[in-house]
């Protein structure tokens, strides 16, 4: 009977090295999958949409301002829902890519509402 459970003893050994490496491969590939930004909708001006850089919106954090919601003044840009001021010259303002604002900011947390990026149109002159 020490024979029989001897054998079984080796079985489960190869088993459970098959199930440790086959965690351990699984882990390394989602932690070393590349990581995607998400897209903005596609506009008139780019019908295919573009995709926000990975900088700006790790966690969808990037939408379509609505018209109202940023506005710009002689300080910078305004964030209307916040009250949040961005100057122009910071490099968290980008040039949009389809002409509209877009605003990226965090969604929860202690910086919640305040601005990560912020693609704006080309100025008038």
């Amino acid at each position: 009977m020490s024979a029989a459970k001897s054998r079984s003893a080796q079985a489960v050994h190869p088993a459970g090295r098959l199930l440790f490496s086959l965690f351990v491969t699984g882990v390394v590939a989602v932690l070393t999958a590349p990581a995607f930004a998400h897209d903005a909708k596609p506009t008139a001006a780019m019908p295919q949409g573009w995709s926000y850089p990975f900088a700006c919106c790790a966690n969808y954090d990037c939408r379509t301002a609505h018209t109202g919601e940023v506005l710009e003044k002689p300080e910078g840009y305004v964030i209307a829902g916040t009250g949040e001021v961005v100057p122009m010259t910071d490099k968290r303002v980008k040039d949009s890519p389809d002409g509209e604002f877009h605003w990226c900011a965090h969604q929860a947390g202690l910086d919640a509402g305040k601005t990560i990026c912020l693609f704006v149109p080309p100025r008038s002159y």
